[in-house]
């Protein structure tokens, strides 16, 4: 009894870039004796055998299921408007890295069902491909150029040209295909110029540049005398900060120190007592001295004006301050002799 068949059985691997656009085939024959209803089914089967199959894509009484994997939603679909045609082929559009795997495809007819599986690997091209020198560019020394592409599938390699002059890369040049690197040995002036490294796979390439100048060796004695000169020069602006910073700071020592002295030489202000009793004393040598002739002007002073040894003040509210209350002094008490006060008669003798 024949049963329904699979006829795409040509190719069964396909390698696509990203981006691009693949078909995966399949095509089938149906038999008389197969009267079920017909389902063609699109499966991602994943590397770990322990997950389950995804279901992509789906046929089923005359309508399209494609709802199922939500990251090829609106890129996979039917090549055949009309899969029952025979043509269950599946198309994949803008394809990415993650897409890479074994898809299956599952015709049921009952009572036949056939499958087919096919291998899809997804290169991604090389691209941000970056050029660098590594090393010292000065004549007789060693230089080495590197190339490496930040997105690419491997296998990736690797190729430097020379762009400016002969394109010929210098006799003493070694290249490692899979790493990039370009070994420039006893670099001379002749190497200077630049130099185009291209990285590829089998889906493209990708291309960058560098410029490289050899220049006479440094004078390295020149530059550590320089180097010790400027060290010393900063160590001594350092030691004249740090001089003038403790001589201020001396200065200002010195300057406390002697006003300290000064007041500790100025003697000691007089108490109310004292300058009481100097008032009374100098009072009582003025009156020792006086003559008949002042003894007039004196009398018109009281002894209630002498100031005594305790001070009576007016209260600070007041603007206006009164003349201070003083006691008569006490002159037995201070030891003086009373003395006898001259008056006047009305006809001007002194009595």
């Amino acid at each position: 009894t024949r049963s329904l068949t699979i006829t795409s059985v040509d190719q069964s691997m396909f390698e696509k870039a990203q981006g691009e656009k693949v078909t995966l085939p399949c095509t089938f024959e149906l038999s008389e004796e197969d009267e079920g209803p017909l389902d063609i089914e699109w499966v991602l089967i994943p590397a770990d055998n322990q997950k389950r199959e995804l279901i992509i894509i789906m046929y089923s009484v005359d309508r399209v299921y494609d709802q199922y994997y939500a990251a090829t939603t609106r890129r996979m679909h039917f090549s055949n408007l009309d899969p029952k045609s025979g043509d269950g082929s599946l198309d994949i559009l803008n394809l990415k890295a993650a897409d890479t795997g074994t898809y299956q495809c599952k015709v049921k007819k009952a009572p036949g069902v056939q499958s087919k599986k096919i291998q899809l690997t997804v290169l991604v091209k090389p691209a941000r491909t970056k050029c660098s020198i590594e090393g010292s560019q000065e004549i007789g020394k060693d230089v080495t150029l590197k190339c490496v592409s930040q997105e690419g599938s491997p296998l990736l390699s690797y190729d430097w040209r020379r762009v400016s002059g002969t394109q010929h890369l210098p006799a003493t040049s070694v290249l490692n295909k899979n790493t990039g690197e370009l070994l420039l040995k006893n670099a001379s002036r002749e190497y200077s110029g630049t130099y185009s490294c291209v990285a590829s796979n089998r889906v493209g390439t990708d291309e960058c540049s560098v410029e490289l100048n050899v220049t006479p060796p440094v004078n390295t004695a020149a530059i550590i005398v320089g180097a010790i000169i400027g060290t010393l020069l900063g160590i001594s602006v350092l030691c004249s900060i740090i001089f003038c910073f403790c001589k201020k700071h001396r200065d200002k020592k010195y300057e406390k120190e002697v006003h300290h002295d000064i007041r500790e030489d100025v003697p000691p202000p007089k108490s109310r007592s004292s300058t009481a009793r100097s008032y009374i004393g100098s009072n009582r040598s003025s009156l020792g001295s006086m003559s008949p002739s002042n003894m007039e002007a004196y009398t018109k002073t009281p002894y209630s004006q002498v100031p005594s040894e305790d001070f009576e003040r007016a209260p600070a509210q007041n603007p206006a301050f009164a003349p201070p209350k003083v006691a008569a002094p006490n002159l037995s008490r201070m030891g003086a002799v009373p003395v006898m006060i001259p008056a006047q008669s009305k006809d001007g003798s002194i009595v």
